[in-house]
């Protein structure tokens, strides 16, 4: 049985990210099997707080290349988690705004 923490595997702190603070929107790398229904629970189990909609974003693989090596990066799964106007906001985030 998977645990919240194996669902919600880190903040994505980017200028786009902390942007949409304001908003009531954060930003999350999951797991890559994880659905909209678990993101929601893990998330409101976490930091206690109201969840309205996540929208869930599949990044795909990009290639690199360092001197005459090449590959991919991994591919990973991104959500973004929208709360309700009347819910808290997620203590973590308040200090990068």
């Amino acid at each position: 049985m998977k645990t919240a923490y194996d669902v919600i595997l880190k903040p994505v702190i980017t200028e786009a990210a902390i942007a949409n603070i304001h908003q009531k929107k954060y930003t999350f790398r999951v797991a890559n099997d994880a659905s909209k229904i678990e993101i929601k629970n893990a998330v409101e189990e976490i930091f206690k707080v109201d969840v309205e909609r996540v929208t869930v974003i599949n990044m795909k693989r990009k290639p690199k290349r360092m001197g005459y090596n090449y590959g991919y990066t991994s591919a990973w799964k991104k959500a973004i988690v929208k709360l309700t106007e009347d819910s808290k906001t997620i203590e973590f985030f308040d200090s990068m705004m």
